[in-house]
């Protein structure tokens, strides 16, 4: 018996925060190796970055937000206390310290979120899974709120579990980072009933994706079902939500669309899929 494939979205975050974030993603799509987007639904360019990833076969997810100084997709007066001033909280650990000292209602966060899918849908994103701004879907208590969504919609998610490699030691703030992300995700009891979770990498790598960092991840995967999350974008792009934000957003482009990336992948014999191929392929073997 041969080898089983490994399967691999690539899925590049934040479209609609921004038009160079946008330009590079579907860029990164065209001429590389990204098969999918999550969109932020609220982002100021979501409107037309949607029907501009859909007009060229992009996969599209929703990119669950809860920061980020976003404003929420559900009407603000009714979620004071995850847009206490018409806006999310500026970032993942404000939110995580609100949320887990109790100044956050749960039946709020459950009211934006389903708005959120609501909204991707109504510009015209047909979502094929669900993934979080910031991982913060692994967070107690957030957790179940994502799975019942993701079980109520049918629609897969993103799970960032990889465990930590040698080579993260050279980079200490991200790897404590990710190693606490892999913790919460590996400690969560398993998914609810009729929730495929999908094992998820490049948290470490989040914004510095370069090309050879790119090439050992992808030789460091195993047979199965992987996402490979990314953040390309065009040039040095000044985000107002998020003014200290400061990735490779172009480094990542240039890896992504890298022609010796494309040539390890094919002869690796990785596949290049998308949720919605993968949810399809489950359900063909699950009727045979």
């Amino acid at each position: 018996m041969g080898r089983a494939p490994t399967r691999l979205v690539v899925n590049a975050d934040d479209l609609g925060l921004h038009p160079a974030l946008d330009a590079g993603i579907l860029r990164a799509h065209r001429e590389g190796i990204v098969t999918s987007a999550t969109v932020l639904v609220k982002g100021p360019n979501a409107a037309r970055a949607v029907p501009s990833a859909r007009a060229q076969g992009l996969a599209l997810g929703v990119h669950l937000s809860l920061s980020t100084r976003l404003p929420p997709a559900a009407p603000a007066s009714h979620v004071p206390t995850v847009a206490p001033d018409g806006r999310m909280r500026g970032s993942w650990a404000d939110f995580a310290r609100a949320w887990l000292t109790g100044q956050v209602r749960r039946e709020e966060v459950e009211l934006e979120l389903a708005a959120q899918l609501r909204l991707a849908r109504e510009l015209g994103a047909e979502v094929d899974h669900l993934d979080a701004h910031q991982h913060l879907h692994l967070l107690p208590g957030v957790r179940p709120l994502v799975e019942a969504l993701a079980r109520r919609e049918g629609l897969p998610l993103r799970w960032p579990d990889r465990l930590p490699r040698v080579s993260w030691l050279r980079a200490p703030g991200p790897a404590v980072k990710t190693t606490l992300l892999t913790l919460l995700a590996r400690a969560a009891p398993g998914p609810m009933p009729g929730v495929r979770r999908v094992s998820a990498g490049g948290v470490f790598e989040a914004g510095q994706l370069t090309e050879s960092a790119l090439l050992s991840l992808l030789e460091s995967l195993p047979p199965g079902d992987f996402e490979l999350g990314c953040h390309p974008g065009e040039g040095r792009p000044h985000v107002p939500e998020d003014p200290g934000w400061r990735y490779g957003w172009q480094s990542e482009l240039d890896a992504l669309t890298s022609p010796r990336v494309l040539a390890r992948i094919e002869r690796l014999g990785v596949r290049l899929t998308t949720y919605g191929a993968l949810a399809g392929a489950s359900a063909t073997a699950s009727a045979t």
